[in-house]
Formats: structure tokens, sequence, C-alpha cells
């Protein structure tokens, strides 16, 4: 299953009266400025959620597996990294202890 943005504004909506447009509002609001800030390089931290922040990987050489011998060159970019807080890590820590279905 996958929640997305949509059900969110739904499941806030409902929990708090609040009109969905509103809360659409707000919730895409956070994202443009969360987006914003790691545009900016900044480091995102969201206290029992987690840490967004951006990372630079290295320029490498990397290898084409149907032709092995020629080498694609591989530039630096950055990508965003999230490390989850300790209360999300401890309840989906909780996911492997139940039995598989």
């Amino acid at each position: 299953m996958t929640l997305t943005k949509r059900d969110l504004v739904i499941r806030i909506s409902n929990e708090t009266g609040l009109i969905q447009q509103q809360v659409y509002d707000v919730i895409q609001k956070t994202l443009d400025h969360i987006t914003e800030a790691l545009a900016n390089g900044d480091k995102v931290e969201l206290r029992q959620f987690g840490v967004f922040e951006v990372k630079v990987r290295k320029a490498r050489v990397g290898r084409n597996p149907n032709v092995p011998e020629k080498d694609v060159p591989i530039p630096a970019r950055s990508m965003v990294k999230f490390k989850s807080g300790k209360e999300m890590r401890a309840q989906v820590l909780k996911l492997g202890a139940k039995p598989a279905a």
C-alpha cells in the first residue's frame, strides 16, 4: 500500500475538521519549503521524524554490462539522503518482528 499526498490530506482533514484545500495548501507549502532548503544545500531536521541532507556523490567510472571493456564516466552529482529519527526507526523495526503472511 502506498500513502499519497491525497491520502494525507483526507486523513488530516477528517481528524482536524479543516477543509481539505486548507490541509493541502499547508502540506504543499511544507514540501515546497523543504525542497527549497535542500536546493540551497541546507539540512532539514524534523524532530521525531528524521533528517534530510544533500550529499555529493563523487565522479566515478562505471561499466556497461553489455560492453564491459568500455568505461563509462559517471559525473559527480548531488542527492538527497534521509536518516530516520529514533521513533520512526523503532516503529519500522517492529515490522521485522511480525511473521510473514
